[in-house]
């Protein structure tokens, strides 16, 4: 992978994958009768964003609330394409975004519900390390336990749900899109079978970027106090913007490194949470992975193109 080339990524949405590119984000979903139906949804040209993505430890905020509301609104088709709803026509055309309404609906959604797990899964183990107090005392004692109990609750949460059929299915398709991506950045051609053969683990993946919140916290943790909970509380919370903005960073840091053999290992804890979150996919969850790449670049390519026009008309 070239220093210029674009970092893609994507996630698994139901019966489908999204994958989003520098200019916009395709969903394509394998319907009940078998075809194939796409949703493009173009990212917003914001020149406040733009401006606050290029800020270090800001940008990873910024880019978390993005993509949560994005995700959410190929969710959404994604479901309804499933479910026979969509209007949009498969393998011809993408369904194009709804009302602003709606669009604002969702994005207030997607950035709502990261907000509320986020506050769960922080609030919980101090609350349960509290518990403990009377037996294991000292704030550095208390907070890897705290520590100890955010992991626990992160990885057994993700192992409960990862047991039913549905969200089985779901990380059969996110291990789709790592290994389409992995196939691109390997220069190899975008068959079934080359697919096959890549890895369903990337460094750049959501759940690693998770985990390592999980792990930086512990770090933050120890510079502010335990006693008493409510302060506990109220500086975990006020911490969390800033273990987002690190984790961030660190996670396009372990990419950055993922082919020096010394420093690899620096991401292997978010491959390992990916044994959890990512399964191996059948042929026609590929199939529906390189559907979504492919007409993902072609989207790319003509707003390249379209850019190129217009400099070219202003000179």
């Amino acid at each position: 992978m070239t220093k210029t080339q674009t970092a893609y990524g994507g996630q698994a949405v139901i019966e489908g994958v999204m994958m989003g590119g520098k200019y916009t984000t395709i969903s394509a979903v394998r319907q009940k009768d078998r075809s194939i139906a796409f949703y493009e949804c173009p990212k917003k040209n914001n020149s406040l964003l733009s401006f606050f993505k290029k800020i270090p430890f800001i940008r990873g905020l910024v880019a978390i609330l993005e993509a949560s509301a994005i995700g959410t609104r190929h969710l959404n088709f994604a479901s309804e394409a499933y479910d026979g709803n969509s209007d949009g026509q498969a393998d011809q055309e993408e369904k194009k975004p709804g009302r602003l309404g709606a669009m604002l609906g969702f994005a207030a959604i997607g950035i709502l519900s990261f907000l509320f797990a986020k506050f769960v899964f922080t609030l919980i183990p101090a609350i349960a390390a509290e518990l403990f107090k009377p037996i294991v005392r000292g704030d550095t004692a208390q907070v890897l336990l705290e520590g100890f109990f955010k992991i626990l609750l992160l990885v057994g949460y993700v192992y409960l749900i990862s047991l039913t059929p549905m969200m089985k299915r779901l990380f059969q398709y996110h291990g789709a899109e790592h290994k389409v991506i992995n196939t691109f950045e390997s220069g190899k051609e975008l068959t079934v079978e080359n697919v096959k053969k890549h890895s369903r683990f990337h460094y750049r993946c959501g759940s690693s970027f998770i985990l390592f919140t999980a792990i930086i916290s512990i770090l933050l943790y120890l510079f502010v106090p335990t006693d008493p909970l409510w302060l506990r509380l109220v500086s975990r919370i006020l911490l969390i913007p800033l273990d987002l903005g690190l984790a961030y960073e660190w996670l396009r840091f372990t990419n950055k490194v993922r082919r020096i053999p010394v420093l690899r290992w620096l991401g292997y804890p978010g491959l390992w949470v990916q044994i959890l979150t990512t399964k191996e996919p059948n042929d026609d969850q590929i199939e529906v992975g390189i559907r979504a790449f492919e007409k993902m670049r072609a989207s790319e390519a003509a707003i390249e193109k379209n850019k190129g026009m217009l400099v070219q008309q202003v000179l």
